[in-house]
């Protein structure tokens, strides 16, 4: 089954709710403005039931099939907040909030989920239910987290949970996909390091705190060289060093490493961390100096597809795109994604929408110059109801 023809009729208004939220983003949690635009919509398409203020500012949409309430339900996700970002595109529906942007597509991701739940509350060509998830704090907040918390699975009796994302780097139209670990773990660092401080000119008087954290930044990657079995994926990468000092000629007293560390195996994760801690502290008491590593107050897991619910994704996304169209085993992702905790409470799986134009600019996710493609609204939208009526076929 192609794209279906409703969504060319709808184009221009999905693309206009996009564009609508695309101007106007909203960070981690605070997405009331966005939640309520879903809620609303959400009543006027009929849905048989619309739930706010779950996981904080997610909002949900039950939709009955033409049985009536009872049956399976299976749920579909889409992320609403955006990225502190200044954004670059100079479009027509650039953000109105200087510092903040819609860098990585969740306008879109609201848009076309709003799509499917319109069309799959006029139609209810399916059995059972299906719940629309709409959840705030992607980007950092683990909203999803927040939303099972919330009894997101139990509440709406949900067995089977689908997520979605779009792909600069997949060509446009296409899908992707993969079972088992699909994006990376997230964890975050900082080493803070203490040495003594003085002047530049007698550096045999002082404790180096540059020169320590410079030595704990090369001994950390030892870490995928030394530690880390040479087939396993593993990302550790120092991002920051700050000194309290811009002085030419002072030796701070303090320094300060940031960093990130990106993983697929759990066993492997801790040993990462250990070693970062291990490495840390004893480099720096090698020079004189302390150091102290303080963790991430909110590591993402490793999204791991299942594998039955990967295989009816291929189905649903074979059958509106063509299969030759349908890369089932994709590349794995060192970025994050808190649909993890999503998956780790309820069977499901992720795919990727592919948005990358012959000759375009394409723009990463997470650029000042990204900025969703419109072209791709209709197959995504038919991706998500022909995975619904194929899930929940009579």
């Amino acid at each position: 089954m192609p794209i279906r023809n409703r969504f060319a009729e709808l184009h221009p208004e999905i693309a206009a709710w996009r564009r609508d939220f695309h101007a106007h983003p909203e960070l981690l949690y605070d997405t009331e403005r966005t939640s309520g635009i879903v809620a609303e919509k959400l009543h006027g398409f009929g849905c048989d039931a619309v739930v706010e203020g779950l996981g904080r500012t997610g909002v949900v949409g039950v939709i009955h099939g033409k049985g009536g309430a009872g049956g399976k339900v299976i749920a579909l996700r889409a992320d609403m907040d955006a990225l502190p970002i200044l954004e670059a595109t100079g479009a027509a529906h650039a953000s109105k909030t200087r510092g903040l942007m819609h860098a990585c597509g969740h306008d879109g991701h609201t848009a076309m989920l709003l799509g499917a739940a319109q069309y799959l509350a006029e139609t209810r060509n399916f059995e059972g239910s299906v719940a629309v998830v709409f959840q705030p704090a992607e980007e950092g907040g683990a909203g999803a987290e927040a939303m099972v918390q919330d009894g997101l699975i139990e509440q709406f009796g949900i067995s089977e949970i689908y997520g979605m994302h779009n792909s600069p780097v997949v060509p446009l139209g296409e899908f992707a996909i993969r079972s088992g670990p699909f994006y990376a773990a997230c964890d975050s660092f900082t080493i803070k390091i203490r040495g003594r401080g003085g002047h530049a000119a007698r550096p045999n008087q002082t404790v180096d705190t540059t020169l320590a954290g410079s030595a704990v930044v090369m001994a950390l990657q030892s870490i995928v060289s030394r530690n880390a079995d040479p087939q396993q994926p593993l990302v550790v990468s120092v991002t920051s060093f700050r000194t309290e000092s811009d002085a030419y000629n002072v030796i701070p007293e303090h320094a300060e490493l940031r960093g990130t560390l990106r993983s697929f195996d759990e066993e492997l994760r801790q040993t990462a961390l250990n070693r970062i801690t291990d490495i840390a502290r004893l480099t720096a008491e090698s020079y004189g100096a302390e150091a102290e590593v303080i963790g991430d107050e909110i590591p993402y897991p490793s999204m791991s597809n299942h594998a039955d619910e990967t295989a009816h994704c291929v189905a649903a996304a074979s059958a509106v795109a063509g299969g030759t169209r349908v890369n089932p085993e994709a590349p794995r992702v060192t970025g994050g994604e808190d649909f993890a905790y999503m998956l780790q409470a309820c069977p499901g799986a992720y795919i990727q929408l592919g948005v990358k134009t012959e000759g375009g600019k394409n723009h990463g996710l997470h650029h000042p110059e990204y900025d969703f493609n419109d072209e791709v609204i209709p197959l995504g939208c038919s991706y998500w109801v022909t995975l619904a009526e194929q899930r929940l076929a009579g």
